[in-house]
């Protein structure tokens, strides 16, 4: 017998609400051995393992992942002003399986199947489940630019996987001369981060200031609108003169033509429907759709995957559950912590479920830092809830927010160090 009552949940998930995205969690009553299988090691299935083996360690749980370490995207972009290596940001998945117990797999999931209940790898090993989470995050739809695909990408990086991409994007700005320019394309919504261009724009422009001072970022996007854009712009207009005739930045909008269709490759050289632009470095960050493994097992509708937004169970296929990017969750945003968040909703979804008991009311968390500058940082947080019908999730009005447009320099500078301690919070929390 393994008795988890709500107080002990949220003391394992962090200590509050706030960090564990929890229910109010019913007693258990588990019999017998029951086996989760979770495809994909990034934030949400990390977060999903660990917390299944910690509130229960009867469970048998094990991670199917492609690569042999996690490499944050979150933070990655600090790799290009120089502030980090990509050494910090990659981390082992050996403490899930010594200090939890999870059996890791590295290798592929090429299908699900939800009648066997079976998850199948490209090195031939199938392993049944009673619950499945898959947490896959997003694949590009390549077709959406002209001139621009995978092949092409590993000259011309989106670096939206942090790995040898964001290494090859970081070298190109090292090669650049002063008075470079770099355009940076940003994607439609939803997708990924949705402060993580104007972040990475804001840290390029961090490192040129201090070594290539001529040097311009040109943001081209097809949206009138994002993430944080107040607090971006006045950032770059304290830092990097935003709107004056000596910017480093500038932002193009979907109003003045920022979308743009094709790409040639051997000019560098962009189109958009403000005009053609040559660029010294061009980081493409393509449109997006959940992970591959999501279309092969038959999880999505359209480009995501629905979800009951109670559990996260797929409402394509019973005893699946989709978590962080790949899922429709609004209006939570694609991003990190909300993957974090999820996954405690899941695993006490599961857990309830395995007890023969139901989903207690969720609550779900999003917390997100941006650096703009060396001792200037800017943030967002919401609380939510399920609203009556079950169909949406709502910030609860008053429960976070974004940083004050009027803040202190010293506020600011204890943001960026907020950030960091936030990371490694994440961190420790999904694997450690």
């Amino acid at each position: 017998m393994n008795r988890i009552n709500r107080r002990d949940f949220l003391r394992l998930a962090g200590g509050s609400t706030l960090a564990a995205g929890a229910f109010g969690f019913p007693g258990l009553l588990l019999a017998g051995t029951r086996k989760v299988v979770v495809v994909g090691g990034g934030v949400g299935g990390c977060t999903a393992a660990k917390y299944l083996r910690k509130l229960d360690p009867t469970v048998d749980v094990t991670l199917v992942e492609t690569k042999p370490h996690y490499t944050s995207c979150f933070m990655s972009n600090e790799v290009l002003s120089g502030d980090r290596t990509l050494e910090s940001i990659t981390f082992s998945y050996a403490e899930l399986q010594s200090k939890y117990g999870v059996n890791v797999i590295i290798d592929s999931a090429i299908a699900i199947d939800p009648v066997a209940k079976e998850v199948r790898t490209a090195g031939g090993t199938r392993l049944p489940y009673d619950a499945c989470i898959v947490s896959p995050g997003v694949d590009f739809k390549w077709e959406t630019i002209e001139g621009y695909d995978a092949a092409v990408a590993e000259a011309i990086p989106h670096a939206w996987f942090a790995g040898p991409q964001t290494t090859t994007l970081r070298n190109q700005l090292l090669a650049m001369p002063d008075g470079g320019k770099v355009v940076i394309v940003a994607p439609p919504n939803p997708y990924k981060c949705p402060p993580g261009p104007y972040e990475r724009a804001s840290q390029i422009a961090m490192y040129c200031k201090h070594h290539k001072p001529r040097s311009k970022i040109l943001i081209l996007d097809p949206k009138t609108k994002f993430s944080k854009a107040g607090l971006f712009k006045q950032g770059w207009e304290q830092h990097y003169g935003f709107e004056t005739d000596h910017s480093m930045i500038e932002w193009v909008g979907k109003d003045q033509g920022g979308t743009v269709s094709a790409l040639d490759a051997a000019a560098k050289t962009v189109k958009a429907e403000a005009g053609d632009f040559q660029a010294d470095v061009i980081n493409i960050i393509p449109p997006q759709k959940a992970g591959r493994i999501a279309f092969v097992a038959d999880l999505v509708d359209g480009d995501w995957c629905p979800v009951d937004k109670r559990t996260f169970e797929s409402k394509r296929h019973a005893d699946i559950y989709v978590l962080g990017d790949a899922s429709s969750a609004a209006k939570m945003p694609k991003s990190a912590y909300a993957a974090n968040s999820q996954a405690k909703v899941a695993v006490a979804a599961i857990l309830a479920r395995f007890a023969g008991e139901q989903p207690g009311e969720p609550t779900y968390v999003n917390t997100c830092y941006s650096i703009i500058a060396e001792e200037h940082g800017i943030s967002v947080a919401a609380v939510y809830r399920l609203s009556e019908d079950g169909e949406q999730i709502a910030s609860i009005e008053g429960s976070g927010g974004l940083s004050p447009m009027d803040a202190s320099a010293e506020h600011r500078k204890r943001e960026v160090t907020y950030a960091h301690s936030w990371f490694e919070n994440v961190i420790d929390d999904m694997m450690r």
